[in-house]
């Protein structure tokens, strides 16, 4: 039910914005987001049955939201960009938790989440880059 609030209020500020033009080129963030996915791809297949279609699964649509959220806020205008990318971090960590208790359950091998670990903060930490660059064009200057 929370899940449906979010794709609801995300509707509405989409529906409510004024798209630009696409981007040149996939950001950094989109590329490595995509290659963290193809890596979770290969660990998911290794999960247990019953876990593949519950904490598999869960790990798996996080991975696919960020991904679209993502793709999507590359063509918002600054502001609900923003926002956007707010929402994303926390779609971020929610995943960041749930990957810790997949391998709290050994569900993932240790070097496979150390791995999996260091590529989520580095999602993180453009994300964050991303979002204060944006921050710092919109304020103005102090003097």
């Amino acid at each position: 039910m929370p899940n449906n609030l979010f794709n609801q209020s995300i509707s509405r500020e989409i529906k409510n914005t004024t798209f630009k033009t696409p981007p040149r080129g996939v950001p950094a963030v989109i590329a490595k987001e995509k290659e963290s996915y193809n890596y979770w791809l290969i660990l998911h297949r290794n999960f247990p049955k019953t876990e593949r279609y519950g904490l598999g699964r869960k790990i798996d649509f996080l991975f696919l939201e960020i991904l679209e959220l993502s793709f999507t806020a590359s063509y918002l205008p600054i502001d609900p960009k923003i926002i956007m990318l707010g929402k994303i971090l926390t779609r971020l960590d929610i995943l960041k938790f749930f990957s810790q208790l997949a391998w709290e359950n050994k569900l993932i091998p240790n070097d496979k989440y150390i791995e999996l670990s260091e590529r989520l903060l580095e999602i993180g930490r453009m994300l964050g880059g991303w979002r204060k660059g944006l921050l710092e064009k919109k304020l103005p200057p102090i003097k």
